[in-house]
């Protein structure tokens, strides 16, 4: 035990060391960069750049900026000069990596092959041109169990990822959280990459999507984002419903979808609801999207759910998992794949760490509250129902206009408990609540939490109405 916390000490100061001299080495690469190219294209594109991780195998740095629209732009623009710099800096980076700054930044030294290393291009368009292994290497057409509720989803994907031009686009897929869109997705960028590795891919969520176009707007750089968006043989975006209500960026989104299907491109997008069933959707998108293949992936049933586990089980090694258990997590876990894929990973886990065997009554106490929560789901519109019946108003003021206090404080009760009791993102809360933007179910959310330890009254509304609705 000495030994290895010794092992550790020396490693630990080894990183130290290492990020002391990114750290100087980066405060007089910015100094430099800021004469030359001048204080206000530096202050505009650099300053608010960030040192991030640092892999010493392959000597690769990566700069971490606010957004992928700056990394591009930075890496079309500065690359070369950026990558000359740091070679020069004597800080041991051979290689700069340009990307979007992840929720935690300052350099944390990796130890990564070199082949997952990815250099900064000339293209200012770096992230389309994505190859296989920018993708999850777990999330491949092999490791997808298909059945009766998949099975279309599954096929179609393929066929669009296919060497072949194929005979539909765009390709919209629908389905409920957690049951293996966002899968298809990566199988699809990395079968279309395997085949064509020059071929522009992009992939983004409609979030993003949304984000980006903001941020270039505001840049005067719209130009730099279209050219960027119809550059791509291959476009992919994750969980359309996100820009509901979203007039202007609606309109790029329709403009590019337009253009790349008139250019052959292939396109597939997601969502949660059919095209349909989707609000606050121009109907010229909903008609560009039905107008190729719309498939459904339903709740997987008991069948798909063991084949699901018997995947899992053959590549999981110990400890062996009982066909019991097996079908008793086939049977309680129903929500969803990704909550039977983490409720047998869990198992998994534990097992390995502490060496004890898996057997049913180990997995029954392990998966307690994944099972309580799988045996009945609450609904916003329950919440609504609930909280309108408690504070004696009508159930259609929580997605009313109205704004008087009778109303707006069951209205932010109701937002606080759908935030905790469901699923549910912040701007599919406050859309169900009559369109409102995800700010204000913050706003709700803060209020009532802030409310909770200063008004009893309001503490005791809201445990008597979790009650009622888990009961």
């Amino acid at each position: 035990m000495k030994d290895i916390t010794a092992v550790i000490g020396s490693l630990s100061g080894l990183d130290t060391q290492q990020n002391a001299r990114l750290e100087t080495a980066w405060a007089t690469i910015r100094a430099g960069l800021r004469r030359d190219i001048g204080a206000r294209m530096f202050d505009q594109w650099l300053k608010a750049a960030q040192l991030g991780d640092y892999c010493a195998e392959s000597q690769t740095l990566d700069l971490l900026f606010a957004s992928d629209f700056t990394a591009n732009f930075v890496s079309g623009q500065f690359g070369d000069r950026l990558r000359m710099a740091w070679r020069c800096a004597g800080a041991g980076v051979r290689e700069v990596r340009l990307r979007r700054a992840p929720n935690a930044v300052g350099p944390r030294v990796l130890e990564l092959h070199r082949a997952e290393a990815t250099v900064v291009s000339n293209d200012a368009a770096v992230d389309v041109q994505a190859s296989a292994s920018n993708f999850q290497p777990r999330h491949g057409f092999e490791e997808f169990v298909t059945g009766e509720t998949n099975h279309l989803a599954f096929s179609a994907a393929q066929s669009i990822a296919g060497e072949s031009q194929p005979r539909f686009s765009p390709l919209f897929i629908h389905g409920g959280t957690g049951q293996g869109k966002t899968h298809l997705l990566h199988a699809i960028a990395r079968t279309f990459s395997g085949h064509s590795p020059s071929a522009p891919v992009l992939y983004m969520s409609a979030e993003r999507f949304m984000m980006e176009f903001v941020n270039a707007m505001r840049a005067n750089e719209t130009m730099m984002f279209k050219a960027r968006l119809r550059a791509a043989r291959l476009l992919l975006i994750d969980d359309i419903q996100f820009i509901a209500g979203k007039g202007s960026t609606q309109e790029e989104f329709l403009h590019t979808i337009n253009d790349l299907i008139d250019s052959g491109a292939r396109i597939v997008v997601t969502a949660d609801r059919a095209p349909q069933m989707l609000d606050a959707i121009d109907a010229r998108i909903l008609s560009r999207l039905a107008g190729g293949l719309v498939a459904d992936i339903r709740p997987a049933g008991l069948d798909l759910r063991l084949a699901i586990l018997e995947a899992k089980r053959a590549i999981a090694g110990d400890p062996p998992v009982p066909d019991a258990v097996v079908d008793f997590l086939a049977r309680s876990i129903r929500s969803n794949v990704r909550e039977l894929e983490g409720a047998f990973n869990k198992l998994i886990a534990y097992g390995q760490l502490t060496g004890r065997s898996i057997d049913l009554e180990f997995a029954q106490g392990m998966l307690a509250d994944a099972v309580r929560a799988n045996a009945r789901r609450i609904t916003v519109d329950e919440i609504q129902k609930a909280c309108a019946a408690h504070y004696k108003i009508d159930a259609a003021e929580m997605r009313s206009k109205r704004r008087a206090r009778a109303v707006a404080r069951p209205r932010q009760v109701a937002m606080y408990l759908a935030k905790k009791m469901t699923p549910r993102s912040l701007p599919e809360i406050g859309r169900i609540f009559g369109g409102r933007d995800h700010s204000t179910v913050i706003h709700a959310v803060r209020t009532i939490e802030e409310l909770r330890q200063s008004n009893p009254d309001i503490d005791a509304d809201i445990r008597a109405l979790q009650r009622l609705l888990e009961g």
